[in-house]
């Protein structure tokens, strides 16, 4: 049972700490990280986060995970809760920019932060930044394919070109406007779902607005 509480006390403080990077990482970047912020913000000892990892590139990797995971149970999940088809598709753009909205995130969007941050700066980190973007553009494209292929997207919308649009119209939503001026949010929400209605073969599916 000790080993057991000990285990659970290290796993709670490894996510608080992972919580606490990945807030800090969309104001001061990934390369503002540092085990000893971390200690002091978390008032814990940084010998005990080396437990955890051993450099500063360690850290930026698990952070960008934990963004990668918070990202999977709060968007995709919630997305796949819809019915496959145009209205997964419809509400995958829409947990996103909810996630967004309730994440209180200082800097909002994690990886738009980052993948900035890192464009022009070869290395692991920009791996692992570029492997889970290219995962999530991927994940757009199959909703759209799945849509396209039940009969609920027309079938000459091309399910690639679409998830470039999506992509592109959730990532302005946050590089735009700030949290306290959602416009940018109403906008990227109407433009998503006008193209949807558009191409879809039956816009009943969808929400009018």
């Amino acid at each position: 049972m000790t080993i057991d509480g000990r285990v659970a006390r290290g796993e709670r403080t490894r996510t608080a700490v992972l919580d606490t990077a990945m807030a800090l990482a969309t104001s001061a970047g990934l390369d503002g990280l540092s085990l000893t912020q971390l200690a002091g913000t978390l008032q814990v000892s940084k010998s005990g986060l080396f437990a955890h990892w051993r450099s500063k590139e360690e850290l930026q990797l698990a952070t960008i995970d934990h963004a990668a995971a918070k990202w999977s149970e709060q968007v995709v999940g919630r997305a796949r809760q819809a019915p496959r088809g145009v209205r997964r598709l419809w509400a995958l753009h829409s947990a996103r920019l909810d996630y967004y909205a309730t994440a209180e995130l200082p800097g909002v969007c994690f990886f738009g932060k980052t993948r900035l941050e890192f464009n022009a700066r070869p290395g692991p980190v920009q791996d692992r930044l570029t492997a889970h973007s290219l995962a999530w553009l991927a994940l757009i494209e199959r909703f759209a394919a799945e849509a396209v292929a039940a009969g609920e997207l027309r079938a000459d919308a091309e399910p690639r070109q679409l998830a470039y649009e999506i992509e592109a119209l959730g990532l302005v939503a946050v590089l735009k406007d700030p949290p306290s001026a959602p416009e940018a949010y109403v906008r990227s929400r109407r433009a998503v779902l006008d193209r949807l209605r558009g191409l879809s073969t039956d816009p009943t599916l969808l929400p009018e607005d």
